[in-house]
């Protein structure tokens, strides 16, 4: 009997090398047993200002649930006081209350737009609809410090930064310096801590190259988002405008599969701004599929090369044999297949407890 475990063991041990070989390769990292470690990631976003940030942040929770992900912290460059708030109520009703949730400080953006107010002070009977313990980004910690601190209690190398808002978060980042946090500026920071910045940014058509489209994550904030995808030290894979725009959500998927609960966020916030009978574009939810889930072919990259930001917000992309810049491409088959995954993920009833 021990032989036989012994030989079986010694089998599996070659196996499981070449998996960790393979998963190396794709950029995965894995446990000692061989299994793909958990995505370890930052969430930066300006919710609010369209719905699919609030599916996006779904798909996190459907991801983690899953084992394939651990939300370290999500971060907010809406400047608004129930941004936050309605992270923290998303974070809440997926049963991870205690996700730490930054803001930032003299951003871009303040309106209420379409949801988040409603979301965060929604109530039923004079008891929360959603209930939430940060109830105003006044009582969060300001962003940059939480990144920080962050960044430093993690692994080298080890952390993805999906950001699919404004880019004031990040630039303030590269540009922090040393403090209780960590000994290393901010720059240095990132060299050393993460492996890969997945940012819904931009446009790589050359249709919409011909229109000179400007991207309202770039355009609405050009001098940082031109600071971040100039200076960042690590690769970057870019989600542009027509990654989302082709792969849309159903409306028919709001219609029926959230009906699990008798309010839920997601479902309300999509009402709200984009009305139960429309579709969405998928923007920033491909930015999470992507950074979680890179070796199962739901899209293509791009040559390396490097994204150049002009003045008016207009991005170019330049091809660079050592170029850290990458952009996401998706046939009509992967278009399909991507969408399916992700209906999949942002209705999927939260594993743990809420309250």
């Amino acid at each position: 009997m021990n032989f036989r475990s012994n030989r079986l063991g010694a089998a599996g041990r070659r196996l499981l090398a070449v998996v960790a070989a393979f998963a190396t390769l794709a950029g995965i990292a894995v446990a000692d047993d061989g299994r793909p470690q958990p995505v370890a990631m930052i969430f930066d976003t300006d919710l609010g200002n369209d719905v699919d940030d609030a599916m996006a942040l779904a798909v996190i929770h459907a991801l983690a649930d899953r084992g394939q992900c651990e939300l370290l912290a999500v971060t907010v460059t809406k400047d608004n006081p129930y941004a936050g708030a309605c992270v923290d109520l998303l974070n809440t009703f997926y049963g991870r209350p205690d996700i730490p949730v930054g803001v930032v400080r003299d951003g871009m953006a303040p309106q209420d737009h379409k949801y988040i107010r409603q979301l965060a002070t929604a109530s039923d009977g004079g008891r929360p609809r959603y209930p939430h313990d940060l109830t105003s980004g006044a009582d969060a910690p300001e962003a940059v410090g939480l990144l920080r601190k962050t960044l430093a209690g993690q692994p080298d190398g080890s952390v993805v930064i999906v950001q699919v808002g404004f880019s004031t978060n990040l630039a303030r980042l590269l540009d922090s310096k040393p403090d209780s946090n960590s000994p290393l500026d901010g720059k240095t920071l990132v060299g050393q801590k993460v492996k890969l910045l997945s940012i819904m940014a931009g446009a790589f058509t050359p249709e919409l190259a011909a229109r000179h489209f400007c991207e309202y994550n770039v355009k609405i904030d050009v001098p940082n988002a031109r600071h971040v995808i100039h200076r960042w030290p690590t690769p970057v894979v870019f989600s542009g405008w027509e990654i989302g725009n082709a792969i849309q959500y159903p409306a028919e998927s709001v219609l029926e599969d959230f009906g699990y609960v008798p309010h839920h966020p997601v479902a309300e916030a999509y009402d709200l701004y984009r009305g139960r009978k429309n579709r969405q574009p998928t923007y920033d939810l491909t930015s999470v599929l992507y950074a979680v889930r890179p070796d199962r072919g739901y899209f293509d990259l791009s040559p390396p090369g490097r994204v150049i930001v002009e003045d008016d917000g207009f991005v170019r992309f330049q091809p660079e044999a050592n170029g850290r810049h990458r952009y996401l491409i998706a046939s009509p088959e992967q278009v399909a297949r991507v969408q399916e995954a992700l209906v999949m993920l942002t209705s999927q009833p939260p594993s743990g407890k809420r309250p």
